[in-house]
């Protein structure tokens, strides 16, 4: 495909390579040259040793580009974005035709929020059949951003294909096998020494737990007990005081227990406070740390599973759920928008309504099967992103994970990615982004909090201008934090937050199977 500076795609891919490509030169154990001895130690995981091998070689070799390839690798995985960019800068600077070099290029330019610009890296390799297996890798992450899952199938086969060994390689590949299949693979992937961090680690040992559970249960899943239909319900008002509204959330009971859980599309499944899981009678599976927005680190919790919820006319049974021991943000949880990721799902703030219908089918099937996304069962289904006649008008997003990201101009600059956060209460920027376009400074008198606590270093940014989709807004004093903890998590640079206090003006409707979403404002209404 081709992605605009717009965000906007052309109607499917460009035809990627799906021929067999002989496999490139991978460094193997019984090499022991510099290179290849540096290369071992980063598939190991070893990234400060890597590092210095790296270095110690440029020390020695000056014009090494492969170095600086691989330095680029390392720091792409230790979380130094801009270190990435130089070193890539750096390799294309010494050898401009080396197909490793624009490799790292892309890699960089994906992490740095350049998505067009990574996406012309690697498909103009694969269009002349490159032997390098990042290549497909990197095109790989770039289609499943823009929900072209297909063609980005087809790229991480040719990777696995090339170079079965490389970590990162091997871990986007597990990511599209069967549930059965991913389980094995895991579980091969963790006894191995694979080398990621304990964050990672803990991350993939609890995503294995999670999947062996959901294997041992009879039923898929959160599937849906009422007969499928339009559903409409009330969206009610969270306040923070009588007369300031936080954010508005869905009636929604667990087990019969009623809540009002916050409407977040910045949030993923449904999150409860203790109590009211307690309360709902939620059996307990696994425990985990909640992590959220904030510099306190993880709060304590569980995931659990509830036998019916039900919201407006819609029951699902045999849900997954998170549990927090201790709700820093007040409402009784969240419930994020992409656990209605099998409808379209229609949020209208300004009637203060919520809306779920069946989303069209493609051209290939009659309907789409529903179930509320709570928990994913593992197995996946390769379609690309289709464009219905009566979504035409819809704007294309970037989806990582939960998260839908749009390109977003500040002022008359080219765009950055901007998270859509109904959770947020306000607009807010990253200082580095803000610097580009206006003056920042800080401000100790204002108050950050997320699932994670108070963030520390909080600045506001003086006056300027954001574009997305079809709307343009003006901001006086937004405000701004440091987005690096949700950038390194999506792997991609995440410049800001749309948040509540505009999106209330809108009407949003959102197809996450095919990353589309509509913003639709009323101009009669607000004046």
């Amino acid at each position: 495909m081709s992605i605009s500076a717009e965000g906007q795609g052309t109607p499917g891919p460009a035809n990627p390579a799906t021929a067999q490509v002989a496999p490139a030169s991978v460094p193997q154990a019984a090499d022991q040259s510099p290179l290849a001895k540096a290369e071992q130690l980063y598939r190991a995981g070893k990234l400060a040793e890597a590092a210095q091998e790296y270095n110690a070689l440029l020390q020695a070799e000056p014009k090494s580009v492969m170095a600086y390839v691989g330095l680029v690798h390392v720091y792409l995985r230790q979380k130094k974005p801009s270190e990435a960019y130089a070193a890539a800068a750096k390799a294309i600077e010494l050898a401009p035709s080396l197909d490793a070099a624009h490799v790292a290029l892309g890699e960089a330019c994906f992490r740095q929020g350049k998505l067009s610009d990574a996406e012309k890296e690697f498909a103009d390799l694969v269009k002349a059949k490159t032997k390098e297996p990042r290549a497909y890798l990197g095109l790989w992450h770039v289609y499943t951003a823009a929900s072209y899952f297909k063609h980005a199938k087809v790229m991480i086969d040719l990777a696995y294909s090339l170079d079965p060994k490389d970590p990162d390689i091997r871990s986007a590949w597990a990511r599209t096998l069967t549930r059965e299949e991913h389980i094995k693979e895991l579980k091969a992937y963790l006894s191995s020494d694979a080398g990621e961090d304990a964050e990672e680690r803990e991350r993939l040992e609890h995503y294995l737990a999670v999947l062996e559970d959901e294997a041992g249960r009879p039923m898929r899943p959160c599937r849906l007990a009422t007969e499928l239909g339009p559903m409409e319900t009330n969206l009610e008002q969270l306040l923070i005081d009588p007369t300031h509204i936080r954010g508005y959330g869905l009636r929604v009971k667990l087990n019969g227990a009623s809540s009002r859980l916050l409407l977040d599309t910045g949030a993923s499944g449904i999150l409860v406070d203790r109590k009211i899981a307690e309360k709902a009678g939620v059996r307990r599976v696994l425990e985990q740390k909640v992590r959220g927005i904030g510099d306190k680190g993880p709060a304590s919790g569980y995931i659990g599973y509830a036998d019916s919820i039900k919201i407006g006319d819609l029951e699902f049974k045999d849900c997954y759920v998170e549990v927090i021991d201790k709700n820093p943000i007040g409402e009784d949880g969240l419930i994020g928008a992409d656990v209605f990721s099998r409808f379209l799902v229609d949020i209208d703030f300004p009637n203060s309504k919520f809306r779920l219908s069946p989303l069209p089918p493609r051209p290939d099937e009659s309907a789409t099967p529903v179930a509320l996304e709570s928990r994913s069962t593992g197995v996946r289904q390769f379609h690309d992103a289709y464009v219905a006649p009566e979504m035409k008008s819809f704007t294309p997003v970037f989806r990582f994970g939960h998260d839908l990201l749009i390109y977003t101009r500040l002022n008359d600059l080219p765009p950055k990615l901007f998270l859509i956060d109904t959770g947020a209460f306000s607009n807010t920027i990253s200082p580095a982004a803000a610097r580009e376009v206006t003056k920042v400074s800080s401000d100790s008198d204002l108050k950050v909090r997320g699932l994670s606590g108070s963030v520390k270093n909080v600045f506001r940014a003086d006056e300027l201008t954001l574009q997305f989709g079809h709307l343009r807004q003006k901001n006086l004093n937004i405000v701004a934090f440091d987005t690096k903890a949700i950038s390194d998590a999506d792997g991609t640079e995440v410049s800001g937050f749309l948040g509540f206090a505009m999106l209330r003006m809108l009407r949003i409707r959102i197809d996450y199977r095919d990353g589309l979403v509509d913003f639709e404002f009323d101009r009669n209404r607000f004046h």
